[in-house]
């Protein structure tokens, strides 16, 4: 973390052959620096303090991953991980069952609900092509299907016989 933000920089990935890291990104405009909301950055401290208290508990054997977000012996994460605990979180509340990744469609979708413009979205979501945003990850709600044509009644009223 500097200056409130956090750099996207490294890719871990999971296949059956095993797990591979890379200092590198999917794409360019996948390696993004991001600005940190503060209630990210609150999480990720206490997240960092709890570690240093794994650590005081087991000095011999906790793993120094250089990760914040790490099992309680210090390891690093799975990739799969969080999509596996994704699954029984929805369960565990009750709550429909939905792949962790649709959250991006879901995020895209909350922020052009927010009135950003597809381009602030395309950049948010670091896709390198905006129809990538158009065309996969933004989809009009009934609230925005309810507001266009409501504006296309107001406008063909006038026209009315």
């Amino acid at each position: 973390m500097v200056n409130n933000t956090i750099t996207i920089q490294h890719t871990i990935t999971e296949t059956y052959k095993g797990v591979y890291e890379a200092d590198t990104t999917k794409t360019d405009s996948s390696y993004a620096v991001v600005p940190l909301p503060d209630m990210i950055k609150t999480e990720l401290k206490k997240r960092k303090e709890k570690q240093l208290q794994y650590r005081l508990l087991q000095p011999n054997d906790f793993i120094d991953s250089g990760y914040v977000c790490s099992m309680t012996d210090g390891s690093r994460i799975k990739p799969n991980y969080v999509t596996q605990h994704f699954k029984i979180l929805l369960h565990k509340h009750n709550l429909p069952v939905i792949r962790f990744h649709d959250l991006r469609h879901s995020s895209a979708n909350y922020l052009k609900y927010l009135k950003f413009d597809l381009k602030d979205i395309q950049v948010w979501l670091r896709h390198s092509d905006i129809q990538t945003t158009m065309n996969i990850y933004v989809n009009l709600d009934m609230e925005a299907r309810t507001e266009i044509a409501n504006k296309l009644n107001e406008k063909f009223s006038q026209f009315a016989i």
